[in-house]
């Protein structure tokens, strides 16, 4: 009886401690930078191949999983302060810092071990600038200014650039397309989130609206010019050859529809609108990624 007694807490506590090295891992945040990342991939190779397609996802989630790991240790302290971040595994203390450092370089090392070995070492070299910048650039600088997501946008916008490089072996304009399309939709995207989690980032020290004002229209003025550059660049891909016209034209659409929501969000500068922006930004960049690969197909 002691013994089963004892087996069925044992059995529950390795259940607990995988349920938080996978709240730890951020999957739907790595899910969502793996699928770009994809996508990138899939517009750069030649003949689809689905086991390496399935193999760079995974290496996609590893690499991305390994950088949100890094960013919670280094703001243990600091997400006990939020109320959006206080239930994370590190500062319930679910986990240990030392376990998650050991998951942290376990998922790196598979991920960046799998770029070298199925794709190139670009790709590799790539993924692991990515997860530098973020984890050890980015993450301090939240607390210094919003250069931070200056900073941020660019491990942000490295999925598609990653996958592209993946696929081909080489750099060029193409995937410096996808890279700048990626880029200037980080700043729309986050800006709404920071604007919306506002209040709970500053009980952390988070500096990351770009006005000094905060949510104020020199906040939204900034957030509309990054936006704008969207529609322009969204026709690259087909002005490349790298997709069709139609892809083109839903590109410019969505852009259009994504602006009107940044001077939606210069009239009323609330947070309800910011939430609004915020999705709009979800739907945005799937929509587009998707109508690319389809144009391509």
């Amino acid at each position: 009886m002691i013994s089963a007694s004892n087996d069925l807490s044992f059995g529950t506590k390795v259940g607990e401690k995988v349920k938080a090295l996978f709240a730890l891992l951020k999957f739907r945040l790595a899910f969502l930078v793996a699928f770009s990342g994809a996508f990138g991939y899939s517009l750069g190779v030649k003949v689809m191949d689905w086991g390496h397609l399935g193999l760079f996802f995974v290496a996609a989630i590893g690499i991305t999983g390994a950088a949100n790991i890094i960013n919670q240790v280094i703001e243990k302290d600091l997400d006990k302060l939020m109320k959006r971040t206080a239930n994370r595994p590190l500062p319930s203390q679910r986990l240990t810092v030392d376990e998650a450092i050991i998951w942290a370089v376990f998922l790196g090392v598979m991920a960046l071990t799998l770029f070298l070995v199925f794709f190139n070492l670009r790709a590799a070299l790539l993924s692991l600038l990515s997860l530098i910048l973020y984890g050890f650039v980015y993450t301090p600088l939240k607390r210094v200014g919003p250069i931070a997501v200056f900073v941020g946008a660019f491990p942000g916008a490295f999925p598609p650039m990653i996958g592209w490089v993946a696929a081909t072996n080489h750099f060029g304009l193409e995937p410096g397309i996808l890279f700048a399309i990626q880029f200037f939709w980080q700043f729309p995207h986050f800006w709404a989130i920071a604007w919306v989690l506002d209040d709970d980032y500053k009980k952390a020290g988070f500096k990351l609206l770009p006005s000094a004002g905060g949510k104020d229209i020199h906040t939204t003025i900034q957030i509309m010019i990054y936006t704008l550059f969207l529609i322009p660049v969204g026709w690259l891909p087909y002005k490349l050859g790298m997709t069709g016209i139609n892809s083109a034209f839903v590109a410019t659409v969505f852009g259009v529809l994504f602006l009107a929501q940044t001077f939606h969000l210069m009239r009323t500068c609330t947070d309800r609108t910011a939430l609004q922006l915020m999705f709009g930004s979800f739907i945005y960049l799937p929509i587009v990624q998707i109508a690319f690969l389809l144009d391509k197909l």
